[in-house]
Order: C-alpha cells, then structure tokens, then sequence
C-alpha cells in the first residue's frame, strides 16, 4: 500500500490519444445547428477538466454518454493556462487539448467556450492577475490593452485546437465556440463603449475561422453571425435576436453554487426536467446542463468571493464521479423521450395551441410524422385534459411526452428512478509506519511567526489595498505597525479596524485579539476589537485573507480587498482617538512557510515532541497516512479544523473551513418542485458547515 502524505495548514482560532472521426460541416438555420447536412437535437452537459483529475475524464465522459449526453461543454480558463505572460501551462489538470480527445474518444462533440472571461465562481473570473497590471488597461470594454491581450489569448487557443486537427471543419469534435460570457447582464454599464467591444468580440472570433458557429450566452444584441444564447433556469420563453438563428440554452442551472457560511442547494429533478421539456416543447433544439459535473475548486482556483472548494452545484454526476440518483436516471428518460421526437422536432416549427388556464399543448407535424408535448404550467392543480380526442392527466407542473401525438412515453413529475445517497465510510487517519517525525498523535507541526518575518517586507505610509500588493500570490497580507503609548500599562482600548475584505486577525504584541470575516453577500466588514496596551512600544500585526477574487460584476476587477482603512485607536486617556491609517506601516506578503515551501511536507523542522498546539493561529500542522485501496473516491474530513489551506503530496486540494456555518434559516424537510425555482427555494444542511469533507 502507498504512503500517501498529507500537510494541512490552519489560520483560523476556531477550533478540509487520438480523437474518433467526426463531421465536416457544421452550420446553423432557424431550427438547428446543422451537422454535415442535418438539423441535430443535441443535449449537452458542463464538465470543466480543471475542476476533476485527468484520471476521472473518461469515466465522467462516458457517464455522461450514458446519460444520454451528445455534447460536453467546457470553458477555457485563462488564468490557469497562462498565469504568467507568454507562460502557458497545460500539464495535468489544466491539459486542455487531452480533455478534448478524451470527450472524442468518446464519441461526443465538444462546446468550447473560450471566453476568455468565464466567471463560474472562478477566481477573478478566469482572468490572469497580471493582466490587471498592463498600463492603461480596463477589462471587457472599448479598450486596446484589454483587446491586443483578450485576442492574443483568444487565438493562442483556437490554433492550438486547429494543430489538433479538433475543430469539426478538421473532422474532431468541436461543433461550437463561445465568445465573452454573459456580457449582456452588466454591458449597460459600459455605454457606447461596451457596444463597440461586442462588435469588435464578435468580429475578431470568426476572423479565426474555426469553420465553426460561435455563440456569445446572454447577449440579446450579438451581431450576426453569431447566435445569442440563453443562461438560467428555464429558457422556454427565449427567443434568439434572428429568425435565422436556432433557440440554444448554453446554461440550464441544475443546481447552484455553494459559498463558505451558505447552506447547500439543490435543485429537484422534476422541476429540472420539467424546464428541459418546455423548452424543446417550445422550439429549442440545444439545451446545456451548468454543470452535469460540478467536480471541486482545487487550489486557489475558487471566486466569489467566499465560494467552497466544492463545486458539486447538485450536478447529475456529484463532485466525486458518482451518479446522482434520481437525477442522471430521470434525466437520461427525459433525454430518451426527446430523441423519439427528434424526426418530427427539426422537420417543422412547434404549433402552440392553449388546452385551458395555465395548459399548453405543441404539436410539431409534417406529413406522416408528429410529436406533441402537453404542459401544466399550474403550480397546484393537477388535470386531466382532452388532447386529439384522447384524454391525458397532467400533474401540476409537468410536461408530458407523445412522440407520435398519441402516446405518452414520459411525464416529467413521475420518476422511475431509483433514489440513492452515497455516503463515505469513515476510518481515521493510519499513521504510516516509517513516518520518522511523529507525536502520539500522528502529527507534527511549525508555528509561523505572528507579523513581518521575512526580508522582502517594505514600508510605505498609509494603507494598501490587497490585491493590488499581492497580485494574489497568497491569499494573506500582513500589516504591522509599531506604536509608542504613553498612557497607563494595562489600559483598555479599541482597536476600530474598517476592511474591504474578506476576512481578518488582529494581534496585539504578538497575541490574538480578535477576527472578524465578511460573507458571500457583504464582503466588506468593519469591526471593533477591545485590546490591552502596554506602557511605551506596542506592535500591531493585521493579516488579512482573500477568499477567493470576485469574479462577476460589471468593473469587478476594481472592487479590491484588505484593509483601506480607517484604523483607529479609540478610548484612549481622556476620550482621544488616533487614526492609525496614515502612519507608516510595514508589510508582508504572504507567509513564512509559504516561502520556505512548507506545504510539500519535506523542508523545515516540523516539531512533534511539545505539547500538541489546539485553537492555536498560524500553525502548519502535517501527517502522514497509508492510502485506501481500490479506486473509489476519498476525502478527508476537516472537522476539528479551523480555516486554511490542505496539500496532499505537495497538491493543493483547496481551501476548507468547517467552522464556517450555515444559518439556521432557509432549510426545509422537503421541497416542493411545483413553481419557479430560484437559487434560495431549496437547501439543506441549515446551522452546519457549508463544507467538511
């Protein structure tokens, strides 16, 4: 059995080959995407290939192939694949092109959305930091430094994809590519100038000539070419901005995202399917699952800010690979029933006729053939209605399928799958045997020192924002100051600290006084802090963590983070006040340990002879275990822990912080399918850890 090595670390007080031959010809008319010469019903799904290992891709593929899946959706993240100018990387996870053949050996098509921004919960929406930095620019607008490096990147990925012949013009998978993403929700904000940027966007992508269609998603005034799409959780009533271009969902939410201190979503399969059958019912032909693997936010790739290092969005396959059930059953019926009404779907347009308050019913038939699709859109009444002089119950809420006008093979209220949870089995840590450095409890520790303690430390007067020092190589800044009081030994005073995020620790002489933390809906804090001076010099330490960059929101790249101040001493002698924020402050970026490459496990002498550090800031904690056999998943659960970072073998597997928790408002037993779902209609776990394994 393997060693497998794992290095936590924790900062918080509170006590884890070659691609199948495809088509040649891939257009669009008022129906369909055209594949070689055929109007296609294509059901696709979001897998995102950094967000699983490469060990997992041909599995997840051919589950969604199982599924009934024809296409397999990715973005392409910018951040990842070049995080330094001209550098690119596309070693393991971030091994584009091998994720593109592995979906082609499946035999499925491929969706590229190359963005280049993506938001998906992603830090910094998929932007690379350093582009922040280049003089003069300003993100997604009317700007030449944004465009010069946005096409740079655009066309380094199309040719790479091109070299590999993977373009469906080259006989590979890919039938589609996105440009920009959900520009339309914030473009108001951008005036004129957003309004030439999408002109020049959609220009610049089909000057690539992929010989393929491109889509922009949530952009009603896309310029021809290109087809404008629809992102959310029903698209029935979407309409494209051309009656030659096809009705397309490239975002079907089938869940939602989880932030630290949110209670988890999840979304009922019948309302999911139910959206599904309403939009081919009334005249869609592509509709996309965000996200049919969800799969987890490892390293530091989480957005937000404050979103989990789970990314299972309540996906038909969860974050660890293993089929959902009911959804991926029910689903793959839905899928089935669709396909039995393709013929019919892209002969003709729907005929939408009304059956009665709330009851709609579209018939799509050309000569000998006809598929009908019966609707209840009433969230309470379930009928029965007469349908071609046959009579058909219809639960509230729920479309019925009749490929041939007739019979129904589906409604998609009634579930024939079968439930299943998964669940982990639990053993605890075993200590490896060679281990050399080990405490009775199997771990062994460094402490990393409170304040400056490395020597690229600078001053500078007055307070800097975060993101702007960092450049996000560390999620951590410290400032530290050192003043000189001249009241009493022992006084009490306040320590009045304002932030712009995401979350804080003051100590005071070396000592933990207090923390504070935004949350996923107010990431900006201001907070008081009682603290005791000595007589003569005191030193103020703040460290401030990033949880994630924003990733959504029109000018989101200027939002900032860390403490802007003002910092403030109150309650001195005689009720004075001293605005701490224009002295000159010295300043770290990132830890100690980081540095000395704490989180491989091998370098610096970790300590397991003291006694054990518990509720304890700013100590790296390590051990080492024997891997499970066999090849199902694991995870490690982090309760007992407080915030921080987890390596396993030197990899980071994201941020954890089960002593964040969830409210304890907002869950319900059950959750009633019938009516429009929104992202806060249905969660679980109220007032427990957003995330612990």
């Amino acid at each position: 059995m393997r060693a497998t090595q794992i290095v936590l670390v924790l900062f918080w007080l509170l006590c884890i080959h070659s691609p199948t031959l495809f088509c040649a010809n891939v257009e669009y008319d008022h129906r369909a995407l055209v594949i070689d010469g055929k109007r296609r019903v294509l059901i696709s799904g979001s897998i995102h290939y950094p967000r699983s290992t490469p060990e997992m891709w041909p599995d997840l593929i051919q589950k969604s192939k199982d599924g009934g899946l024809d296409v397999i959706e990715t973005y392409v993240f910018w951040n990842l694949n070049e995080p330094v100018r001209g550098q690119y990387d596309f070693d393991g996870r971030k091994d584009l092109v091998k994720f593109v053949k592995t979906v082609a050996a499946a035999g499925l098509y491929v969706h590229l959305r190359i963005g280049p921004y993506v938001c998906a919960e992603w830090n910094y929406g998929g932007f690379p930091l350093w582009l922040h930095f280049i003089p003069g620019i300003k993100f997604r607008t009317d700007n030449e430094p944004f465009k010069a490096e946005m096409k740079r990147f655009t066309a380094k990925i199309v040719d790479m994809i091109k070299e590999e012949n993977l373009y469906a013009s080259q006989g590979g998978p890919v039938i589609l590519s996105q440009i920009e993403n959900e520009y339309g929700n914030i473009d108001s904000a951008y005036g004129a100038a957003g309004k030439s940027y999408i002109k020049w966007a959609a220009t610049m992508a089909t000057s690539l000539d992929t010989g393929v269609p491109w889509v922009m998603c949530q952009q009603a005034d896309a310029p021809d070419p290109i087809i404008n799409t629809c992102n959310g959780f029903y698209c029935d009533q979407f309409t494209p901005n051309s009656n030659t271009k096809p009705k397309m969902w490239t975002e079907n939410w089938s869940g939602w995202f989880l932030p630290f201190g949110g209670a988890v979503p999840y979304r009922p399969v019948e309302d999911l399917a139910f959206a599904v059958a309403r939009f081919f019912q009334r005249g869609g032909t592509f509709q996309n699952y965000y996200m049919y693997h969800g799969g987890t936010n490892f390293d530091r790739t989480s957005g937000g800010p404050f979103i989990a290092t789970s990314y299972d969005y309540d996906a038909p396959i969860d974050e660890y690979g293993i089929i959902r059930q009911p959804k991926w059953g029910h689903l793959k019926e839905v899928h089935k029933a669709i396909k039995l009404c393709e013929e019919a779907l892209i002969a003709t347009d729907p005929t939408i006729t009304s059956l009665g308050p709330n009851l709609e019913a579209a018939v799509y038939k050309t000569g000998s053939v006809c598929a009908a699709f019966l609707a209840n859109v009433d969230t309470k009444s379930d009928v029965t209605v007469n349908f071609s002089g046959n009579s058909y119950h219809l639960p509230a809420w729920s479309v019925s399928i009749l490929p041939d006008c007739k019979n129904v093979v589906l409604n998609t209220a009634k579930i024939n799958s079968a439930s299943a949870i998964s669940s982990f089995t639990t053993e605890s840590l075993k200590e490896d045997i060679g281990s050399s450095e080990a405490s009775s409890t199997g771990w062994s520790w460094i402490s990393e020192p409170v304040g400056i303690s490395k020597a690229d430390s600078f001053p500078q007067t007055g307070l800097l924002e975060q993101i702007n020092t960092t450049a996000d190589k560390s999620d951590y800044l410290w400032y530290s100051l050192s003043i000189d009081y001249k009241g009493d030994a022992g006084s009490q005073t306040v320590l009045h600290i304002e932030s712009l995020g995401h979350a804080l620790h003051a100590f005071i002489n070396g000592k933990l006084a207090g923390s504070q933390t935004g949350n996923s809906g107010k990431y900006k804090f201001t907070v008081d802090i009682p603290v005791t001076l000595v007589a003569g010099k005191n030193t103020i330490d703040l460290l401030s963590l990033t949880v994630g960059l924003q990733n959504y929101g029109a000018f989101f790249d200027t939002w900032g983070a860390g403490i802007t101040g003002p910092v403030i001493l109150k309650g001195l002698a005689n009720g004075n006040t001293l605005d701490l924020s224009y002295q000159k402050w010295t300043y770290q970026v990132g830890l100690k340990g980081e540095d000395l490459g704490l989180s491989s496990g091998s370098s610096g002498q970790w300590n397991s002879q003291s006694t054990f550090p518990k509720n304890q800031p700013l100590i790296w904690y390590k051990t080492t275990f024997a891997a499970p056999s066999g090849s199902d998943p694991v995870a490690i659960d982090f309760t007992g822990m407080g915030k921080g970072e987890a390596w396993v073998n030197g990899q980071s597997i994201g941020r954890y912080w089960p002593t964040y928790v969830a409210s304890d408002a907002g869950c319900t037993d059950s959750c009633n399918y019938r009516g429009p779902y929104s992202a806060s209609k249905c969660r679980r776990n109220c007032g427990k850890p957003s995330q612990t394994l």
